[in-house]
């Protein structure tokens, strides 16, 4: 039971002559041309171990001039302009912001997703891909395997799995190969836990993107998990759902103070 015990376990099941394997959440819907798209960013770029597709429902992005200067509360990149949230917003102002394109993980980890990349009909190189939308070639799994420390839910086991695979090679979006995701609510964990994963999986997670990080990094992490947990706070006040806001919150509190006297261990060998 658990996402990465079933991935490990297909990958094992998967026909010899198969060269490329794809992950699907059930939550999607693919457009008719997503697979051959994906499986033309390997004839494009045969040296990619991986790749990602693009999901096309959940934010809505417009097409700016090159000389476009995006207001405070704007996100742009490579000639288009969405958004942007209220967390990233205060982020900005705070000077706590991403210095890496979407895609790419600072060293002191909380960058912007892939989720960040324009429809642009481009291919982007990144270093983490969601698990969800993305494929790999057949011969990554004879050396690298989706961690069992993320048992059951398995939050931001993607971003491990990407980020240790992009240490030895190209991985890439085609946002060409489009999807829609409609999330499901099933097989999410209570808000609690979900709070506390969220803390104890992104410490996790940044440690395998910087094993040893300086304390600039250090400070900056903690400052934005702190601040993440603040915001969350204030939507007991904000939010419609009262009660997940502040159960999130109270997670997100007991995890980041569990780190001091139990950190993260990776089960793997």
């Amino acid at each position: 039971r658990g996402l990465t015990k079933q991935r490990n376990f297909g990958i094992q099941e998967v026909s010899d002559w198969s060269e490329i394997v794809c992950f699907l959440d059930d939550d999607t819907v693919l457009e008719s041309d997503y697979f051959e798209n994906l499986l033309q960013t390997y004839t494009i770029f045969p040296e990619a171990l991986g790749a990602g597709g693009y999901i096309s429902n959940e934010v809505k992005w417009e097409k700016v001039p090159e000389n476009y200067l995006p207001g405070i509360n704007e996100f742009y990149f490579d000639g288009w302009k969405r958004n942007d949230g209220s967390r990233f917003v205060l982020r900005k102002k705070l000077g706590l912001d991403s210095d890496c394109p979407p895609g790419f993980s600072p060293l002191y980890s909380h960058g912007r997703s892939v989720g960040f990349l324009p429809p642009s009909g481009k291919i982007y190189e990144a270093e983490q891909l969601m698990g969800g939308v993305s494929s790999f070639r057949k011969s990554v799994f004879e050396k690298f395997s989706f961690s069992t420390y993320f048992e059951g839910y398995g939050l931001y086991e993607d971003a491990d799995f990407t980020l240790r695979l992009a240490k030895t090679g190209k991985l890439y979006l085609n946002t060409k190969a489009k999807l829609a995701h409609f999330h499901a609510e099933s097989g999410r964990p209570n808000q609690y836990k979900y709070g506390k994963m969220v803390v104890r999986n992104g410490w996790y997670v940044w440690h395998v993107k910087n094993p040893t990080p300086k304390w600039k990094d250090r400070l900056k992490w903690n400052a934005i998990t702190v601040l993440l947990t603040t915001i969350r706070f204030t939507n007991v006040v904000t939010a419609k759902n009262k009660k997940a806001a502040f159960t999130e919150a109270l997670g997100r509190t007991i995890g980041w103070w569990s780190l001091l006297f139990n950190k993260p261990v990776s089960t793997d060998n």
